[in-house]
């Protein structure tokens, strides 16, 4: 499992944020943990695999929003303490 991190710019709000968040899910129904973050300009998502860029851009950009880059790291689930 990857955790899969996409610059964003153009969220305003939280509504903003939602919409991203539904976007991945519709381009990527196989992600998990998809969250956004305005303040950071990113969004986050964990997918087994690496996703498609091109189609992850394209789904970005035609919401409206500008896709700036893609990155992805080997995610490595915690415990309950951190362990």
């Amino acid at each position: 499992m990857k955790k899969i991190t996409v610059k964003i710019d153009g969220m305003m709000c939280g509504m903003c944020e939602a919409h991203i968040c539904d976007t991945i899910r519709r381009a990527f129904p196989d992600a998990k943990k998809v969250t956004a973050s305005r303040k950071s300009g990113e969004a986050t998502f964990l997918y087994d695999g690496a996703p498609d860029e091109e189609a992850l851009k394209k789904a970005i950009t035609d919401t409206g929003y500008t896709f700036v880059s893609v990155s992805s790291e080997e995610y490595k689930k915690r415990g309950l303490f951190g362990r």
